[in-house]
């Protein structure tokens, strides 16, 4: 997936989690954050950061912050919605006969619904910004949904679905993605409860440029 109209800028602070102050040109220019996270490894004053200009009609804000620097050099893609857009942009490609996204099963809304003749697969995808010593963890912060998504997959697997716990990781130099346990223990239980079941656990590794992302793994 590409951006457009991309601008690189300087990070200032974070005074809540939907907006950032930002540096452009010498200007302090008050932008969206795309990613409800914490961010607080990546988002540190002074970084690097870039933002896209989406010309949208009524916006409080003109730029969304969709990537940044972190100090050890590495370039994130933070955009929330991104891991959903690059995912059905991959599975477009991927020999599926149906991708349908937002599925409703039991009571959740499941990422993707795919077919290819009799199989039915589910995947639920999530997004990964948050990376320690070169492995990535997930969540920053706890995800009572998160949890909810994998308990359906279990469901799923045990009606005869093939189901698919996917991590887009979006940085680049990382290939495994570890529970949060000192964040979030439960959703480390509730993982490894859907691997014991047979789910599916996908690490999608991204190149990251700062007005593109795209996965580079085969399904």
């Amino acid at each position: 997936m590409k951006y457009e109209n991309v601008t690189k800028a300087t990070f200032i602070d974070r005074p809540n989690r939907f907006i950032a102050n930002v540096e452009i040109d010498g200007q302090k220019e008050t932008v969206h954050v795309k990613n409800t996270g914490r961010c607080k490894e990546l988002l540190i004053p002074g970084c690097e950061v870039w933002l896209t200009a989406p010309d949208s009609p009524g916006r409080k804000t003109k730029y969304d912050l969709i990537a940044v620097r972190k100090d050890t050099g590495v370039l994130f893609n933070i955009d929330s919605q991104a891991p959903n857009k690059v995912v059905k942009e991959w599975l477009s490609n991927k020999n599926f006969d149906l991708v349908k996204p937002e599925y409703t099963y039991g009571e959740s809304r499941i990422d993707f619904y795919m077919e290819r003749g009799k199989e039915k697969y589910l995947m639920e995808v999530k997004g990964c910004t948050l990376e320690r010593s070169g492995v990535g963890y997930f969540p920053d912060a706890p995800t009572e949904r998160g949890i909810k998504h994998i308990h359906e997959l279990i469901k799923a697997k045990s009606e005869g679905y093939h189901a698919m716990l996917a991590f887009v990781i979006q940085m680049e130099g990382v290939s495994e993605v570890r529970p949060n346990v000192s964040t979030h223990p439960e959703f480390g239980i509730a993982m490894e409860s859907a691997r014991k079941a047979g789910v599916r656990i996908l690490f999608l590794k991204c190149h990251v440029e700062p007005d593109e992302l795209e996965i580079k793994v085969d399904l």
